[in-house]
């Protein structure tokens, strides 16, 4: 049961997104990494399900390269790209890419998109999760990749907020 602080705080946030939403056709929530050693952060769209697109997802970086990597991929969304598991999204000027994954729990991690959308749990916002990839085609879970296993982005599925 939330306080009337609390409801009136939602409120207004509901208001804020709904307004950004109309201007720039989405946004970005992004949620900070939790008390648990094992809650990385992650940013998501909030928007796109209303263009006919699952929302999307980015794990393990910080608010900056969130907001970065989202505003790319989703500003090839609103141009009307739809984007399919298994792809990957490449940028003339990044050696990397971008793997469109399947999230299979986004009811446990798309609370801004659900309460926009008013959708329960059980109806969550579909999304998907954009997995970097290093240029010799290793992903953050693989052994190979080349970082801290602290600070690489989990497999969609394997993390709650």
């Amino acid at each position: 049961m939330t306080t009337p602080q609390e409801t009136a705080w939602l409120d207004q946030e509901d208001t804020d997104r709904s307004q950004l939403i109309r201007i720039h056709r989405w946004t970005v929530q992004y949620v900070g990494r939790g008390e648990e050693a094992d809650e990385p952060p992650f940013g998501y769209t909030v928007g796109l399900f209303g263009l006919g697109h699952p929302e999307l997802v980015v794990v393990g970086v910080g608010p900056e390269d969130a907001y970065a990597m989202l505003q790319r991929v989703a500003d090839l969304v609103v141009d009307g790209r739809d984007l399919i598991p298994g792809e990957l999204v490449v940028f003339p000027d990044r050696p990397d890419g971008l793997v469109v994954e399947h999230l299979p729990n986004p009811a446990e991690i798309l609370f801004a998109a659900n309460r926009h959308y008013r959708r329960p749990d059980e109806f969550s916002v579909p999304a998907y999760q954009l997995a970097w990839a290093h240029q010799d085609g290793t992903h953050p879970w693989d052994p190979a990749y080349p970082c801290d296993p602290a600070d690489c982005q989990p497999r969609p599925g394997t993390w709650r907020a």
